[in-house]
């Protein structure tokens, strides 16, 4: 596995094919704060229980100013229908080659469902592993002071 970040490090920059074929950059989001969360498989049980619970969530998130963006190693069509099966309204993109995985430390040969929060600069704010999906993302609002939907 590669190694993990820590809050204070600056974010690696990728740019991945989202799940309607579009590109996004990490690099296009600078003066945005960003929530980066990484899953194992588009449409299984956790990461959509997670998923969903983001989008539950994405009002007081964009509210606090926060863009939120999910990446598994899902190929672009299984993005596609997950996020039209579960009505997601944040892009899905595809690091089909584990590429990013590798450069935020979340790939040893499988996923490590992990969350990464990028300041307006930048910067990691948190960088969170082995996160469960239950409960999760309350517990980052609460992390970032955000109040519930």
């Amino acid at each position: 596995m590669s190694e993990q970040l820590q809050p204070g490090q600056t974010a690696p920059d990728f740019s991945l094919p989202t799940d309607d074929g579009s590109t996004w950059s990490l690099s296009e989001h600078r003066g945005h704060r960003v929530v980066v969360y990484f899953y194992p498989k588009a449409s299984t049980p956790g990461c959509t229980t997670e998923a969903c619970d983001f989008n539950d969530n994405i009002a007081s998130l964009r509210g606090a100013g926060y863009d939120v963006v999910g990446i598994s190693p899902d190929e672009q069509s299984s993005l596609q229908g997950f996020k039209e099966t579960e009505g997601l309204s944040f892009p899905l993109l595809s690091d089909a080659d584990h590429a990013v995985l590798e450069a935020y430390g979340a790939w040893d040969g499988k996923v490590d469902r992990s969350t990464f929060v990028v300041d307006t600069d930048g910067t990691l704010v948190t960088a969170e592993y082995g996160v469960k999906p239950q409960g999760h993302v309350k517990a980052l609002r609460q992390k970032l002071g955000i109040d519930a939907a």
